[in-house]
């Protein structure tokens, strides 16, 4: 099978090419490096079966011939992390948007008819009150000119992006719902949790916990994820629909945070800092964040197989490995 993968040097991204890559795949990786890296895919680049381009897809002449290649394409470029999010919203809504477009334009002119995962995001359930969330739940976003939300609304334009194309071409399009994604290769910078907390427990540091902590989210492996995605990708009633990814297990950053610091046998304290002085702006987070995965494993019969103490496990290994390189 080809495989193209957009935003593919980025965190999931490189995660599905090297899975694609294990199952005999052929591999077409395209990022503009503007989040990802090429570290996510140093040790893939001497497979004769992968290939890269560093390019951005709003202008990558390629696209056109790219998308002709394909069997498969996975759709993960975006701008992500709230503090990337609140830096460039213009590049967000660009990249986000345009990006999709341009794709869903490519794969209806190409005369092709690939299968396809459009990402989207759990935020776009924003300050639904409910305890979890299926994906017939009501998408409840504050009012405009917030720009932390940003993100969610060009996830959410992308969906009906997706879906338009979708019913009048016949498209074979799954749109998934990521929720709050971890593992190997994730970094901080833009706002992701659970490496900062591993990287400041190692380090004997206060973790920095935003706001007060009694925020909760469910944290699913990317392992996991990439196993989700290509059952998704392969199953014809799964085209046309939008489909939560993710695990159920719950938990609040205080208590990510402290079970962080148990795991890894860590002298860290605790620092709680304010959204102001985390993001530069005041903004009213979302209490919970939890997914209802009973569409999922109807299409796919998926369970994961990385609890978040074995993942964290994992995490707080390789960071360590990290420092004794350095050292």
């Amino acid at each position: 099978m080809h495989v193209l993968i957009t935003g593919g040097a980025g965190f999931i991204g490189s995660h599905l090419a090297e899975y694609h890559l294990a199952q005999g795949d052929q591999v077409y990786v395209v990022d503009n490096l503007s989040t990802g890296s090429l570290a996510n895919i140093e040790l893939l680049r001497g497979n004769p079966a992968f290939r890269f381009a560093e390019a951005d897809i709003l202008n990558w002449g390629e696209l056109g011939r790219a998308v002709a290649w394909a069997d498969r394409i996975y759709h993960m470029a975006a701008v992500v992390g709230v503090k990337k999010v609140l830096e460039d919203p213009v590049a967000v809504m660009a990249t986000n948007m345009t990006g999709t477009e341009k794709i869903l334009r490519a794969i209806h002119g190409g005369g092709w008819n690939p299968q396809v995962i459009i990402a989207s995001t759990s935020e776009v359930y924003g300050f639904n009150a409910k305890d979890s969330f299926a994906e017939t739940d009501d998408i409840v976003l504050p009012s405009g000119g917030r720009l932390r939300w940003t993100y969610a609304v060009t996830k959410l334009a992308d969906e009906f992006l997706a879906f338009s194309y979708a019913r009048k071409y016949g498209l074979h399009i799954a749109v998934v719902r990521l929720f709050n994604t971890i593992g190997p290769n994730q970094v901080g910078h833009y706002g992701m949790v659970v490496p900062r907390f591993v990287r400041q427990a190692v380090c004997n540091k206060p973790l920095t916990v935003y706001g007060t902590g009694e925020q909760t989210r469910s944290f699913c492996d990317v392992r996991d994820t990439v196993v989700a995605l290509d059952g998704l990708a392969g199953c014809p009633q799964a085209w046309g629909e939008v489909v939560n990814v993710g695990n159920e297990q719950e938990i609040s950053i205080r208590d990510l945070a402290e079970l962080i610091v148990r795991r890894s046998g860590s002298s860290s304290a605790l620092r709680f800092v304010s959204y102001r002085d985390a993001y530069g702006e005041e903004f009213e987070d979302v209490s919970h964040r939890r997914p209802v995965l009973d569409k999922l494993r109807a299409l796919t019969g998926f369970a994961p197989e990385w609890t978040l103490a074995e993942t964290l496990d994992d995490l707080i290994e390789r960071e360590r490995g990290k420092n004794r390189r350095v050292a």
